[in-house]
């Protein structure tokens, strides 16, 4: 990935070209590959599959994350990110499954959709439109990944429903700002791939959408 700062008169016509082509390419290779999760995660449910086959599945998609990202310059790129988010989707069979034998179950999945969708579109439209530069948000976002990370594994010995809450609420907080960072990347240039683009779009959709879930299945409760 290179970054070109030439500040020739021709230049800034260029460079509006190709943001748009690749926010253009993003946002369609994110459509397609949000709707192909959701058939495998609806083949995985149909089939019932375990938790720890979905967590087989989980582990397996970030090993071709790494594939990803090492073919994300060739041709070959785009299979490889269908790849990985069929496999993100399979994992997350066996979770809908649980959350859906709720009694409000089919609500509860519908709600967190929707409220991801909502935060999604919302966040992204605040960044086209204005084109402010959310890089200064980088470092706090990543500590708290970080933060976040260690939590959630400590808490995997403790068991706390409370820390588990608060888990979910900080990473609904977090992939919010990382739609905003990943976005003003795009528009100003920081990303020129769309497929790198895209998967880092995937993933913030995908881990709001999780915490959204685990927080209002565990409100539900």
């Amino acid at each position: 990935m290179a970054f070109n700062h030439s500040y020739n008169t021709a230049k800034p016509v260029m460079s509006t070209i190709e943001t748009n082509k690749v926010l253009k390419n993003t946002y369609f290779l994110l459509a397609m590959t949000l709707a192909f999760s959701a058939v495998t995660a609806g083949i995985s449910m149909a089939m019932n599959l375990p938790y720890f086959m979905g967590l087989v599945f989980s582990l397996i998609a970030f090993g071709v994350l790494f594939v990803v990202n090492k073919k994300a310059d060739s041709a070959s790129g785009v299979a490889w990110v269908f790849a990985f988010t069929g496999l993100m989707g399979a994992g997350l069979g066996p979770i809908l499954n649980y959350y859906a034998a709720m009694p409000n179950g089919p609500l509860l999945i519908m709600q967190a959709l929707g409220s991801t969708a909502l935060i999604f579109f919302g966040l992204s439209a605040y960044a086209l439109t204005t084109k402010k530069d959310f890089s200064f948000m980088g470092g706090f976002l990543t500590v708290g990944l970080i933060v976040v990370i260690i939590a959630s594994l400590v808490n995997l010995f403790i068991g706390s429903s409370v820390t588990f809450m608060v888990i979910n609420a900080a990473v609904v907080l977090i992939m919010s700002g990382l739609i905003l960072f990943d976005t003003s990347r795009i528009i100003n240039g920081g990303e020129t791939n769309y497929i790198r683009a895209t998967v880092a779009l995937y993933l913030n959709v995908y881990n709001l959408f999780t915490s959204l879930l685990h927080l209002l299945g565990a409100s539900d409760d």
